[in-house]
């Protein structure tokens, strides 16, 4: 018997507004320049009474990569 290794699959992620993507192009910005080379997860619920959203400008709920390279 064999041991199958399982390969972390990490999402993609927009490199212009930084937001997770699971679809062909981002739901926020509608562009499909993405990448896999990210870090920092951020999961933004309530982006009016968040304060981490108004820093980094963000007024929409969902999932965002904090640095994508």
């Amino acid at each position: 018997m064999v041991a199958r290794r399982r390969e972390k699959v990490l999402p993609r992620v927009c490199r212009e507004c930084h937001a997770v993507v699971d679809g062909e192009s981002c739901m926020r910005c509608g562009t499909s320049n993405f990448s896999t080379d990210w870090s920092g997860y951020l999961v933004v619920i309530d982006p009016r009474r968040s304060e981490i959203a108004k820093k980094i400008n963000i007024d929409t709920a969902g999932r965002y990569a904090l640095k994508v390279r």
